[in-house]
């Protein structure tokens, strides 16, 4: 499904669950060792799909590690992103050559739990969702995005991102989305982004959002249709 809204340049996979064993390397055993069962076999599947991502891009097997503030360490010349959540684990993988940064995002598509919005939004977002009409749980959505925001932003500054330092509007017409930064965006050369455009979705119970910036123009690209 995430497919769906990336572009053509880059390589998705997805599970709908953990029913097929994925081998984890040692390293990567050894990263949730202790953790519940549940969480290694969500990290095994999501690397499998990761690693199936990247064997189309031409690259083979290795440890995919976490690295700072957790984020995945990707093989030279190439960008990635991962996401799990109950029912959905997926990973998108393209070259750096034509993609900068990526970022991709899935959660239940279920309204927030009481009180998580008012800490995630600012108050011109919460106004811009409750125009938006009651046909998606917008609130879910604005929270994937975000996410999408970080996993895009954090390899471009390796500094954190709060909520409430990017805005973010929904256009429903065409699932895209735009994410204005508050604060100082990366740069790019001799260009700083100011923000990002994605696409978001929603299928089979889950909402989806998508980043892809692409070198040519760095600042404000739309993900490719």
């Amino acid at each position: 499904m995430i497919e769906r809204i990336l572009p053509s340049v880059t390589v998705a996979h997805h599970a709908f669950d953990d029913a097929v064993d994925a081998e984890l390397f040692p390293q990567e055993a050894a990263v949730v060792a202790a953790a519940a069962a549940v969480r290694q076999r969500e990290f095994a599947t999501v690397r499998r799909c990761a690693r199936e991502s990247l064997a189309a891009l031409g690259i083979p097997p290795m440890p995919l590690l976490p690295g700072e503030r957790g984020a995945p360490l990707w093989p030279r010349g190439t960008v990635g992103s991962m996401t799990h959540c109950l029912g959905y684990r997926a990973a998108a993988a393209a070259r750096t050559d034509e993609i900068t940064a990526l970022g991709i995002d899935a959660e239940p598509h279920q309204p927030l739990p009481e009180g998580v919005l008012e800490m995630i939004s600012l108050p011109g977002e919460r106004a811009h969702l409750s125009s938006l009409g009651a046909d998606r749980h917008w609130d879910r959505l604005l929270f994937s995005a975000k996410e999408s925001v970080y996993k895009t932003w954090f390899p471009l500054t390796r500094r954190r991102l709060d909520f409430r330092a990017v805005s973010v509007g929904f256009q429903p017409a065409d699932r895209t989305f735009t994410a204005e930064f508050l604060v100082p965006g990366p740069r790019i050369g001799e260009d700083e982004v100011r923000g990002f455009h994605g696409r978001w979705l929603v299928d089979q119970g889950i909402a989806l959002t998508a980043i892809a910036l692409l070198p040519a123009r760095p600042h404000l690209r739309q993900v490719a249709r």
